[in-house]
């Protein structure tokens, strides 16, 4: 009999609590603040901190870093609002830089 498996995870890298699905992933050609980052559609324990606007490599944006719910490690970014028509598909999603997410269990 197989063993059951279950979705495929991301996690905070300090703690390892669970951040994010791979499913969610839109897009793996981000650039975050450290690095490679991915988009994602969705995130879980995690805390949305102060709102602001930051000019990053594809225009004005507000963002608000996100934070793990328990070590309160950055992780990356949510982007409220885009001010440029072109990229407002990313509102409401996530940024995880590589660098602070591990796969759990794949």
């Amino acid at each position: 009999m197989a063993g059951l498996t279950g979705p495929r995870l991301y996690s905070c890298c300090n703690c390892r609590n669970h951040v994010s699905l791979h499913d969610d992933i839109i897009s793996k050609a981000f650039q975050g603040k450290h690095g490679r980052a991915f988009l994602f559609s969705h995130a879980m324990n995690i805390v949305v901190g102060r709102k602001e606007d930051r000019q990053l490599m594809t225009g004005l944006h507000s963002v608000a870093d996100i934070h793990c719910n328990d070590c309160k490690q950055v992780l990356g970014w949510k982007y409220l609002r885009s001010y440029e028509p072109s990229q407002r598909y990313k509102e409401g999603k996530f940024i995880f830089e590589k660098s602070k997410i591990v796969k759990e269990d794949w």
